[in-house]
């Protein structure tokens, strides 16, 4: 993979392997290609495709255990000589790291110190490499940072702390770091995965922005890993296809992307969710809907007197919706528009201590406030949900076999042994995974099989009813049309009636009969799917689908 410009940093020949012997196994396999000064590049393929194990080697942050051979040549200056960055010690990459070569992680809100402000941790990564400078003026630098990455109100904002921070803002704060010490590469590592695609335009636009202002200090590059193929499309000059440790395909990113020579990389490229609905059974029995339902929860602020009532945020205002029998409603919006509290307040999982729940919810004629809790748990098998994290939401010391078959242990204690066993192989089998997974815990499975065991837990029970929350935004773009496909077959062979939350477009108009557009808790639209998406009336649905549609 060649560029017209100067190499900034050459790979030549990389492998990086785990084991020894037969047991080897390469992540990495003789890998060859370049990132010139001031280029924009990206990696893309599936889970497993060695995109972030490339990325992390400049910085000798590969896994412990792992092997690696072949070199990495960098040359930030052509009048400085090149160096094998994979001969160099330990501190001497520590020299490199920030200063030189800087890196935005995947989730900000895990990589940023909760305990410590953001001010506290900007300082540090200036302090780290200009110890002489005085702490004033390395605060000057660290809050000129925070209005550089557009974080609002930045002298206040210094003081503020991780978890006080929208996910754009702790992304913005992520990238004022890595900028820091003006490196000569910056390398993304899925930089906007957790982020609506509002958010990501904006992201994408801001390191944009920030190259085009580096020129003055020699430019600097961006080296973008991402699944994303939209986002790699919009923003990157030349991209390379990584498929299982090799580089299948690199170039141009318009030309790859439209003249794919490689079979894989012409199936990510067509890997766009498709459209699979059977059309509503006109007199179909409703199961589950909503009247007048609001969720508000107490403010943060001090009430004006002592003697007046503390004032309540609402995070969702009186909407209704009727859920039919083989439909399907999709919920679109950004962060922060009530999309994951309408889903809690249909499954009833919202804490009734703070939140406080009006207007009713029905599922299956049964008004869910009005339920006695014997009964609400026993309705629960009726009604079952998909989480966005198919590996945060099941138990790593659990197995399959465990993990699936909890439903029925705690519905149908009276199933035999075997006949629980048979049930969880059919579930499994229609899912598409086999018999040899029962034993197996989910640390040993891929992301789209984690999630189709999440599923395979939600259907044990034969539900009416699913909530499914983000359900493939953590999946790579093949695997996410295989869950959907699976998804819409589901809906029907068992005639399922489907909540979807996500704020992906192309998940909505594959998925959704009818959907629903919120913002700041308001539905600002809600009709039939197709007409919706192609004729939107608010000025709100239009930005957040023409912003979809770029992303």
């Amino acid at each position: 993979m060649s560029s017209s410009n100067q190499p900034l940093l050459r790979y030549e020949g990389l492998s990086i392997s785990f084991g020894s012997g037969r047991r080897e196994k390469f992540a990495v396999r003789d890998l060859h290609f370049e990132i010139g000064i001031g280029e924009r590049v990206a990696l893309v393929g599936e889970s497993g495709s060695g995109k972030t194990l490339t990325a992390l080697a400049p910085l000798r942050l590969e896994p412990e255990g792992a092997k690696m051979t072949g070199k990495m040549i960098w040359q930030p200056h052509a009048d400085q000589p090149a160096r094998n960055l994979s001969e160099l010690s330990i501190e001497q990459i520590r020299t490199l790291r920030g200063r030189e070569i800087a890196m935005i992680f995947q989730e900000p809100m895990t990589a940023l110190n909760p305990l410590f402000t953001i001010g506290n941790q900007l300082m540090e990564a200036v302090q780290i490499h200009t110890p002489l400078m005085a702490t004033r003026e390395v605060k000057t630098v660290a809050i000129h940072l925070l209005e550089k990455t557009g974080i609002p109100e930045p002298n206040r904002r210094f003081h503020s702390y991780p978890h006080q921070l929208s996910g754009g803002q702790r992304q913005r704060v992520m990238i004022a770091m890595a900028l820091a010490c003006k490196p000569r590469l910056l390398i993304a590592d899925e930089p906007t995965t957790a982020l609506d695609v509002s958010l990501r335009m904006q992201i994408l636009d801001l390191l944009q922005n920030l190259q085009e202002e580096s020129k003055a200090d020699g430019g600097m590059a961006i080296l973008l890993i991402t699944h994303d193929l939209k986002l790699v499309n919009r923003f990157a000059q030349r991209v390379g296809v990584l498929n299982q440790g090799c580089l299948v395909e690199s170039g141009v990113t318009t030309e790859v992307f439209n003249h794919p020579q490689n079979h894989y990389t012409e199936t990510l490229v067509n890997s766009e969710p498709v459209r699979e609905l059977l059309p509503l059974v006109p007199l179909a029995p409703i199961l589950a809907g909503a009247k007048g339902l609001a969720v508000s929860y107490p403010s943060t602020r001090p009430a004006r007197f002592w003697f007046s009532k503390a004032s309540r945020n609402t995070v969702l205002h009186p909407l209704q919706f009727s859920l039919k029998q083989g439909q399907t409603i999709g919920v679109i919006g950004e962060s922060g528009s009530g999309k994951t509290t309408l889903a809690m307040a249909v499954l009833g999982l919202l804490d009734e201590s703070s939140a406080q729940v009006k207007g009713e919810v029905t599922i299956l004629d049964q008004v869910w406030q009005k339920l006695p809790h014997v009964q609400r748990r026993a309705m629960r098998a009726h009604l079952q949900v998909i989480f966005q994290d198919p590996f945060g939401s099941l138990s790593p010391r659990m197995t399959i076999f465990e993990i699936v078959s909890e439903g029925l242990d705690i519905h149908q204690p009276k199933l035999s042994v075997v006949d629980r066993e048979s049930r969880v192989i059919d579930i499994l089998r229609e899912v598409g995974l086999e018999r040899s997974a029962l034993k197996r815990y989910p640390h040993e499975f891929s992301g789209g099989q984690r999630q189709r065991i999440a599923i395979a837990r939600a259907l044990i029970l034969r539900p009416q009813i699913l909530v499914l929350d983000e359900p493939t935004s953590a999946l790579d773009v093949s695997i996410q049309k295989q869950v959907l496909s699976l998804l819409s077959e589901l809906q029907k062979k068992y005639n399922l009636a489907y909540l979807v939350i996500s704020h992906d477009l192309g998940v909505i108009r594959a998925m959704s009969h009818e959907i629903m557009v919120l913002k700041e808790g308001h539905v600002i639209e809600y009709g039939e799917a197709e007409q919706l998406i192609q004729n939107p009336q608010e000025a709100y649905t239009q930005e957040l689908f023409k912003a979809a549609q770029l992303a």
